[in-house]
């Protein structure tokens, strides 16, 4: 399947479903529920069938003898799970179109939670009732045979960009409470990007999971880079989100894009579940911005948090609740905190955060001060603006590298300045394009030296441009000027093929000397180090200082006038109220 059919195919899946949500009797937060275990259901059966032959022949050929296996002992090896009959996707779609359809996709969830245990507890079952409302009983249906439309030959790559795609689009229409579990694919794509996770007996930590997007997009990272599928398989994954129905998505999310891990259910500040301290060999996250209800006696003892410093308030309050238990005032910096600690000696991480904690002042000062002086923030990238579908707040992402200290880049931190670089989706919300990623994505390369991999993309876009056409009706098609575009964007700004800084988009600042980031008091804002770029208007020094002039004396002018409007206004005021 190309990337144009696939896009076609998830836009008519997307379309057909939200049209026939206006029916059910759902609110907007509740729909997706229901439409992702359909996938689920769909992606389970289409997996099933690709290996049944090989499983009926395999069954056969033990039969008898002392290596006999059941079927379902066979397809756990095969492709990870056990489908029953009852759940196979034609029996349902078969039925006839009445309320009982909701009954056999209930048993369906049941009986393949009961045939894997690994399964328990994550499938929708309850909520398939709703989507059969006595004035369209034929709604749940009619949904169910939308998804008969995903080709047989799918693959699990297609699935999950499908299930990714659905959560996207969920949560654009659901706002805040449908965007609380997802973070845009794009977004998480630049972080592994830039974080290059690598194959093989590796650990990856998520804190605040969501819907597992971090997990997937890794995973799906190594596999375009050629990991084995054996090293693959070592690399495992572990979540904790608070959220019940979340939970379910994430470990649906996981099992459609076969990543192999645990969610577990908590709250991370009072909850431990994996024993992170030091565990992990990379962490990513987008944890929630600006929480201030975390209990300060609860993360203080622990030193996920406490080993840099637990933010708090630095004189008591004056409320006569003096019983009040104390607060951690703001919780950014317990998640660098967690994310700094919860890295092994050679641990890499990759969070989003407000840009407001890249210059808090108090007690966060004073963390943020030992991050940078101990060396293991290694990078610091501000994001454009509208790239979450559910906050407003501007964000910065953080990298931190463990080895750094003991490399001879301890003292210095890469910033780079991606407000300028995004494609706009619509008129509230932005994204990067694939190419804005790798563009993005070997800034970091070369700072570390790879101009290999510098020459390699070069070449990508040369051999796109040679085959691309001159023009095109659509805007999927992308044209010579579009490849020229991207090898000019690159080669204007490093056009040795080497790292250099480039005002306005990137900087490697040290730590000592003038606008250092000692002399920034510790800041790491990205706009203090990588500055602006000035656009060369053209003008001659005589035609500025001209126009410069000229716009003083419009403004005297405007001033003047103002003042006579204020004296006029204070006599017409005076006049209407004398009698009085």
């Amino acid at each position: 399947m190309t990337d144009r059919e696939l896009k076609t195919l998830k836009d008519n899946l997307w379309h057909a479903a939200d049209v026939l949500r206006s029916g059910a009797h759902l609110a907007a937060n509740k729909y997706g529920q229901p439409i992702l275990g359909l996938i689920f259901l769909r992606y389970a059966d289409i997996l099933f069938k690709q290996h049944k032959d090989e499983i009926d022949a395999e069954y056969t050929k033990r039969l008898g003898t002392r290596m006999e296996k059941t079927s379902k002992e066979i397809a756990v090896e095969k492709c990870g799970f056990f489908l029953p009959e009852c759940a196979y996707y034609d029996f349902i779609n078969d039925a006839p179109d009445t309320a009982e359809k909701a009954d056999l996709v209930k048993k369906a969830m049941e009986a393949i939670e009961r045939e894997n245990p690994k399964m328990e507890g994550v499938l929708p079952k309850e909520v398939y009732a709703q989507l059969v409302p006595e004035e369209e009983p034929e709604l749940l249906s009619n949904i169910v045979r939308i998804f008969k439309d995903i080709p047989e030959n799918c693959t699990v790559d297609i699935f999950g960009e499908i299930y990714e795609y659905f959560l996207g689009n969920f949560a654009l229409a659901e706002g805040k409470d449908g965007g609380t579990f997802y973070t845009p694919a794009t977004v998480v794509r630049y972080m592994v990007e830039v974080l290059d996770p690598q194959p093989g007996d590796k650990k990856f930590l998520d804190p605040a999971c969501g819907s597992g997007g971090m997990f997937v997009q890794a995973a799906r990272y190594m596999h375009t880079h050629n990991a084995s599928e054996a090293e693959q398989m070592k690399f495992r994954c572990y979540g904790v989100e608070k959220e019940p129905d979340t939970v379910k998505l994430a470990k649906m999310n996981l099992l459609l894009n076969n990543v192999r891990g645990d969610i577990t259910e908590a709250n991370s500040f009072y909850s431990d579940p994996y024993n992170a301290f030091g565990a992990f060999d990379y962490v990513m996250a987008n944890p929630p911005f600006n929480v201030d209800e975390v209990s300060f006696d609860r993360v203080s003892g622990d030193a996920r948090f406490n080993t840099y410093g637990v933010p708090r308030n630095s004189t008591k309050s004056a409320k006569k609740t003096s019983d009040k238990k104390e607060t951690v005032p703001n919780a950014n910096y317990l998640w660098l905190g967690y994310f700094a600690t919860a890295l092994n000696e050679n641990g890499k991480a990759a969070l989003v955060m407000a840009n407001s904690a890249s210059d808090a002042g108090k007690s966060e000062y004073e963390i943020r001060k030992k991050m940078i002086e101990e060396g293991i923030i290694s990078q610091m990238v501000t994001l454009p603006s509208n790239m979450f579908s559910s906050v407003t707040l501007p964000a910065t992402l953080w990298f931190f590298d463990k080895h750094k200290p003991q490399t001879d880049k301890k003292d210095e931190i890469l910033f780079i300045d991606a407000r300028n670089v995004f494609t706009q989706v619509d008129r509230a919300h932005r994204k990067f394009s694939d190419e804005q990623i790798k563009n993005l994505g070997i800034i970091t390369r070369l700072y570390h030296g790879d101009t290999a991999a510098f020459d390699a993309l070069l070449a990508e876009y040369r051999e796109a441009l040679a085959a691309a056409p001159e023009t095109a009706e659509g805007k999927e098609t992308k044209t010579k000027a579009y490849w020229q575009a991207q090898i000019d964007w690159l080669t204007d700004r490093f056009p040795d093929g080497v790292y250099r800084d480039v005002i306005g988009l990137c900087k490697a600042a040290k730590l000592d000397g003038e606008d250092g980031i000692i002399d920034q008091d510790y800041s790491l804002n990205a706009g203090r180090y990588v500055g602006v770029v000035i656009e060369d208007d053209g003008m001659t020094e005589a035609e500025f200082k001209e126009t410069m002039l000229g716009l003083n004396a419009e403004y005297e002018s405007l001033n003047e006038e103002a003042k006579k409007l204020e004296t006029q206004i204070s006599l017409n005021l005076r006049g209407l109220f004398k009698n009085e």
